[in-house]
C-alpha cells in the first residue's frame, strides 16, 4: 500500500514539473521530489542496518 502513496507522489510531482516548466518553476517539484527520494532511501538503508 505504501509503495503505491509513493509512485502516486511521484507522479504528481512529475506532472507538476511539466505544467510549470513553462512558466520556469520547474525546480519547485524537482526539489520535493528529491526530498522525497532522499528520504525513502535513507529508510531503506537504515531498515538494512538494523536486520544486520
Amino acid at each position: 500500500m505504501q509503495q503505491y502513496v509513493h509512485y502516486i507522489l511521484i507522479l504528481a510531482c512529475l506532472i507538476a514539473t511539466f505544467f510549470l516548466y513553462n512558466r520556469q518553476l520547474a525546480a519547485i517539484p524537482l526539489l520535493l521530489l528529491s526530498f522525497i527520494l532522499f528520504y525513502v532511501a535513507y529508510k531503506k538503508v537504515t531498515n538494512l542496518k538494523n536486520k544486520k
